[in-house]
């Protein structure tokens, strides 16, 4: 059977090349992820920069000694973004490679159902099928990470020394992250042919008769009761995007429309045909014949139009939700900054401020300090204070008890970081200074956030200043004597500038990082997105040379028959385009609300050019990818080879 299986491949090269490109790309960014990973686990760091520290140890975990570097030079940025990157690479490929392998057996229904006739089993047309994914996936798999190897020291050096990984990284052992990746690319394959495999061994021999390529107009109830749960469980992770659900909202905004997309790809026979049935509508009426003509194909043949809207629908509805939800995180940071900042002016750097025409200095010392948990050390961003100072000139409102007890070993902690470790008014938590000396904080306030503005732990001044009597201030925010013009006094002062353009400074400074983060998260997934969909739509278009025949024996000029497939491919990309908005939009207005509760006149900036050039960009692509085909089809097809 294995045998067939290779000989079945080489005579539908046509059909399996889109799916050997698919997984060989999708391998190569998986690969490329779990290489550029690997290099940031063997780093090691500097080790003069760092300190021993024993952990308290819980009832699951025992007490142990760790290493914490004393400066933020790691790179555990850069290992959550890959994380984040192999995560979308994998779902994307899993779902491109799914649609795919169904859009093969969908195209090879009569030829599946000659191999009946003749009598072979289901379970035989089953393991053919199979045997041919393992055909193309191990060719693939191994070509992908090949790329990937070769690729892994220039993604390194692009990002060293970069915000997320401020070090020199060198490639480490490629053989175990390779191997991962070319297992997750063959267990992808089979996962994604086996539903196409089960849909193959159910085809008749009656099949065999058919001239047209009719797919059957109701879907398996397994299929649908999958979708439904999807679907339910996306809804569930939907009315978590809140207020209360704190940092986690955003994690929640990313991967909710996975979810979504994985019921819509379920339930897509379904769903096209009912929206195209909308979009069709006015394409009708100003077309006529050959928008009648497309919109009977999408109706028509559901599943190939579900298998052509997949990886239009997945990269329009992640990468969508992505932008918007950065956006406007990055919209209730900049609010968050105008209203944590009470003085009229900011002086950067370690500059003294003085004269006679300034009244407070509240010139905050950053300091470093190793915090301990039960389990692990991690080495948190503090800040020396004066309370009585700081809370003139930053808005520094408890949210319990009371920051004028900031004295001696205490601590005030920020609503998020008491949120996510579970801190409360009276705790004692365990810190090691870079000094070495360990102590134990008593927090005493909950602060209100106010990111990029104050750091998470703030201590007092002077337990501040006795374990880092070296370390100096890195800005000051000032408030002039009353009667004072603040737009004066930043004149005579160095590096000073009024508090309004610092925020201005700060929210650009928010923005271009999330560009930049954007740029490694959707980079590569919109990269396979645009040649997942320019294979599926080429590999619609190509099998279709019957069809397109048929049509001039019929008397359709090839001027109408491009037209016909120029409306049915933007038919099924505004379909995908439409059901991905509808996601974007969901996981948009949840997200802001989360995000801008409590923050008043909050802007709304919404990057308009980034979203439609995505959507623009897929309809180009799907349109330009079932054009190509179908012209290079008309110019070497005549009536009369209808009859061969």
């Amino acid at each position: 059977m294995f045998y067939l299986s290779r000989q079945t491949v080489g005579r539908h090269r046509s059909l399996y090349a889109g799916a050997f490109v698919a997984l060989a790309v999708g391998v190569f960014l998986l690969g490329l992820a779990a290489t550029a990973t690997a290099a940031t686990i063997a780093y090691s760091g500097p080790k003069a920069a760092s300190i021993t520290v024993t952990t308290l140890g819980g009832r699951d975990t025992p007490p142990h000694t760790e290493r914490v570097a004393l400066t933020h030079d790691d790179v555990s940025g850069l290992q959550t973004v890959l994380s984040m990157v192999g995560t979308i690479s994998g779902f994307i490929t899993v779902f491109v490679i799914a649609s795919t392998f169904a859009f093969v057996v969908a195209s090879r229904r009569r030829e599946i159902g000659l191999l009946r006739l003749i009598g072979a089993t289901p379970r035989q047309i089953r393991r053919m099928i199979l045997g041919e994914a393992l055909v193309v996936a191990l060719g693939a798999a191994l070509t992908g990470a090949l790329a990937a190897h070769l690729a892994t020291p220039l993604l390194l050096s692009k990002a060293s020394y970069t915000e997320l990984a401020p070090v020199k990284l060198e490639p480490a052992s490629p053989w175990a992250p390779l191997a991962i990746a070319v297992g997750a690319g063959l267990v992808v394959a089979m996962l994604g042919a086996r539903s196409a495999a089960k849909r193959a061994g159910k085809v008749g021999p009656i099949d065999a008769l058919r001239e047209a390529a009719l797919e059957p107009p109701r879907i398996g109830p397994v299929r649908i009761v999958f979708g439904a749960l999807f679907f339910a469980g996306a809804i569930a992770m939907l009315t978590l995007i809140r207020p209360s659900t704190g940092e986690g909202a955003v994690p929640l905004a990313m991967f909710t429309p996975m979810i979504l997309v994985i019921a819509l790809t379920l339930l897509a026979p379904l769903v096209v045909p009912l929206v195209g049935r909308l979009w069709a509508a006015p394409l009708v009426a100003w077309t006529n014949v050959s928008g009648r003509l497309a919109r009977s194909n999408v109706i028509a043949a559901p599943r190939r139009s579900a298998s052509l809207a997949a990886p239009i629908l997945s990269i329009s509805a992640i990468a969508g939700s992505m932008v918007l939800s950065l956006s406007f995180a990055a919209d209730s940071e900049a609010a968050s900054i105008r209203d944590a900042v009470r003085a009229p002016i900011v002086v950067n750097g370690p500059a003294a401020v003085t004269g006679s025409d300034v009244d407070v200095v509240d010139a905050p010392l950053p300091i470093q300090v190793v915090r301990i948990s039960d389990e692990y050390a991690q080495l948190e961003d503090a800040e020396g204070i004066d309370p009585a100072i700081a809370s003139r000139t930053r808005d520094m409102t408890p949210r319990s008890g009371d920051l004028r007890d900031l004295t001696g070993n205490t601590v005030a902690v920020s609503k998020s970081a008491a949120s996510v470790e579970h801190y409360k008014v009276g705790d004692e938590i365990p810190m090691v200074f870079a000094d070495k000396t360990r102590v134990r904080l008593r927090v005493v306030a909950i602060v209100k956030d106010t990111f990029s503005v104050s750091a998470s732990y703030l201590i007092p001044m002077d337990l501040a200043r006795k374990h880092a009597p070296t370390v100096q201030p890195d800005r000051s925010f000032v408030l002039p004597v009353a009667g004072v013009d603040p737009g004066d006094l930043v004149k005579k002062l160095p590096n000073a500038q009024l508090a309004v353009d610092w925020e201005a400074d700060q929210a650009a400074g928010l923005r271009k990082g999330n560009q930049f983060g954007l740029i490694l998260l959707l980079g590569p997934a919109a990269l396979y997105s645009a040649i997942a969909i320019a294979n599926t739509l080429l590999m619609g278009s190509l099998q279709r040379r019957h069809e397109f025949i048929t049509s001039r024996l019929l008397g359709a000029t090839p001027a109408q028959i491009r037209r016909m497939v120029l409306w049915e491919s933007s038919l099924v990309g505004a379909v995908a385009l439409s059901l991905g908005t509808a996601i974007t939009l969901t996981v948009g207005i949840l997200i802001r609300h989360a995000m801008t509760a409590g923050v008043a006149d909050v802007p709304v900036t919404v990057p308009w050019g980034v979203l439609l050039g995505i959507g623009g960009l897929c309809l180009t692509l799907a349109v330009g990818s079932a054009l190509a085909p179908t012209t290079y089809l008309l110019r070497r097809s005549q009536p009369a080879a209808a009859v061969d």
